[in-house]
């Protein structure tokens, strides 16, 4: 525990030595970095402007230079700039009423423009339109719903040009819209209906309404493709069936009679349901079980088919359609789509003025590359320069960055080091505090102190001996000197001024000079009751022990051999001491 301390001791000792000198050399290095950072904020400010420039403009001219490109697309069709300038307005109106993208709808019409040839440019514009407001209000893509519209044209062509191809258009969108929402289908499974189905109805006279009714109904039950493939079978195997059952499902001029009539001539021969010979019947006429199929599904709701018919055929605009597309658009991307727009806008007044600036730049590019190719030396040495600018650049920036790397880290170790020393303090504290490290000390000590007396033996034994006898020698000489000591021979100056103290005492006269003392019995203080307590009852010992007082005191060569004191005349002990008492005063 303790070599663990100290060797952190000595790493936070080694990083503060450490320190001193790193501060310098990271101080230098700031003075380098701080010109550095100079120079990279001046370059950053001017890259910043210019890519602030950039931005902004290309922000602005972002938009109109889509649709630049979008409209480019389709003139490369030979369409003319009336045509474009319209399309390209009609195109900004619907993206803002239904949240699209304006290039996109114009990019659209590029496929329309492919496959319905002899377009003016109203009805390429009524075309672009229906597409993007039926692809919108049936939840489709608008790649998907041009493909319909193309091939709904190809269908019923000779009914479109009877009708007028914009009227047509519009029709047939509102009608689809219509189907969509009645069956709860999509414009692509309607899509995929027809693309099956092909042009095998509208041979036989079937008219538009019709046909959407029954791929409709088809399609509560199958996809749309599936839908298609059983009316087509239907279609190829009705000829037939009229000579196997002995009906008759055509007119007089050889179309076929409506729907509703082909299922009542078959109801009436076979009744409302159909058993499993009559299935098999039917199937037989046909040739083919998906004829059979459709002919049961249509069947069950024949009112439903004659009713939904009725509602196709009466839709002449496109007013369904644009409903449900307005309540599928979100206000916000029409929001965005008007900034577009308005962007798309001034962009395209702005473009006379940039499009020149553009084209000299193209110039002064191609006369660059011209130069290159015709100066290799002087590209060579341009390009090095360049390179060496760059190379310098990239240093800086490579100092700096080391930089400030080491300054994080110089930032880490110091906190390190405060974090270390912070720890050792709670360290300590905890060590010192705990019960446990005083035990563990205590161990540790007595085992060092056993294993030193192990270790030196010899040498403390010696010096214990040692000891032993110095300790001895000096009780030797304290017992020689306690030996002639004369402890009287101090008291003497106290005894002289003792006795001359009671010689003051009346009846007391002691002789220091060999002589008797004599005490005179004229002045006695008092009975021998009171020295031990007589009539008043007190309990004291006489202080004058009976026989008298004899000591033997050497007092600088003087002797006195015996003292005595008499109390046959009455001394009072407490009187003899308050009196000596007095006389010491």
């Amino acid at each position: 525990m303790a070599s663990r301390l100290e060797k952190l001791q000595f790493i936070v000792g080694l990083v503060d030595k450490a320190s001193g000198p790193a501060g310098k050399i990271v101080a230098q290095i700031d003075q380098i970095t701080q010109r550095a950072q100079k120079g990279m904020q001046k370059i950053a400010t001017g890259a910043g402007g210019l890519f602030a420039t950039g931005y902004a403009l290309n922000s602005l001219m972002g938009p109109s230079v889509e649709m630049s490109r979008a409209l480019g697309e389709v003139k490369s069709l030979d369409v003319s700039d009336s045509a474009l300038k319209m399309l390209k307005k009609t195109a900004l109106k619907t993206s803002v009423q239904y949240g699209d993208s304006a290039a996109d709808i114009v990019r659209s019409s590029y496929d329309i423009q492919s496959a319905i040839g002899g377009l003016s440019d109203l009805e390429l514009s009524s075309f672009t339109r229906a597409s993007a407001v039926l692809a919108k209000g049936t939840k489709s893509d608008t790649s998907t719903i041009t493909d319909y519209m193309g091939t709904m044209y190809g269908i019923f062509k000779n009914s479109a040009d009877a009708m007028g191809k914009s009227q047509w258009v519009e029709q047939m969108t509102g009608q689809t819209a219509t189907a969509v929402q009645m069956f709860k289908t999509t414009g692509s499974e309607m899509a995929g209906a027809f693309g099956n189905l092909g042009a095998e109805a509208q041979s036989h006279g079937v008219a538009i309404s019709e046909q959407m009714a029954v791929l409709g109904q088809l399609q509560a039950t199958m996809s749309g493709s599936e839908a298609g493939t059983k009316y087509k079978a239907f279609l190829a195997g009705v000829g037939k069936a009229q000579d196997e059952l002995g009906l008759k499902f055509v007119d007089s001029q050889g179309q076929l009679l409506p729907m509703m009539d082909i299922l009542d001539k078959l109801r009436g021969k076979f009744g409302d349901t159909l058993d499993v010979a009559e299935s098999d019947a039917l199937k037989k006429a046909f040739g083919s079980k998906e004829a059979s199929g459709l002919i049961k599904l249509l069947m069950q709701d024949m009112d439903g088919l004659q009713s939904n018919i009725g509602k196709l055929d009466n839709i002449s605009g496109m007013e369904q359609a644009e409903k449900m597309a307005k309540s599928i658009a979100d206000p916000w991307e029409r929001l965005g789509a008007a900034g577009t727009a308005i962007k798309t806008i001034f962009g395209q007044i702005m473009q006379p003025v940039l499009v020149p600036a553009a084209e000299w730049l193209i110039r002064m590019g191609e006369n660059v590359v011209t130069l290159t190719d015709k100066y290799p030396t002087l590209t060579k040495v341009i390009g090095v320069a360049v390179l060496v600018i760059f190379g310098l650049v990239a240093a800086v920036s490579a100092f700096a960055l080391a930089s400030g790397i080491a300054q994080v880290a110089l930032a880490g170790l110091q906190t390190v080091l405060l974090a270390a020393r912070i720890g050792m303090l709670l360290f300590s504290a905890a060590l010192w505090a705990n019960p446990i490290t005083w035990v563990v000390l205590g161990i540790a000590a007595l085992i060092a102190a056993i294993v030193m007396a192990v270790r030196h033996w010899d040498d403390i034994k010696a010096a214990a001996l040692g000891f032993v006898d110095d300790v001895m020698a000096k009780l030797a000489d304290l017992k020689t000197w306690v030996a002639g000591l004369n402890p009287f021979q101090a008291l003497g100056p106290g005894i002289d001024w003792l006795i001359k103290k009671i010689n003051l005492i009346p009846g007391i006269n002691i002789n220091t000079k060999g002589s008797q003392p004599s005490v005179d019995p004229a002045a006695s203080l008092g009975g021998p009751e009171d020295l031990r307590g007589g009539s008043r009852g007190l309990q004291r010992e006489s202080i004058v022990p009976s026989g008298g007082l004899q000591q033997q005191i050497n007092n600088r060569g003087t002797t006195i051999e015996k003292m005595e004191v008499n109390t046959t005349g009455g001394v009072n002990g407490f009187q003899l001491t308050d009196e000596l008492m007095m006389a010491g005063g």
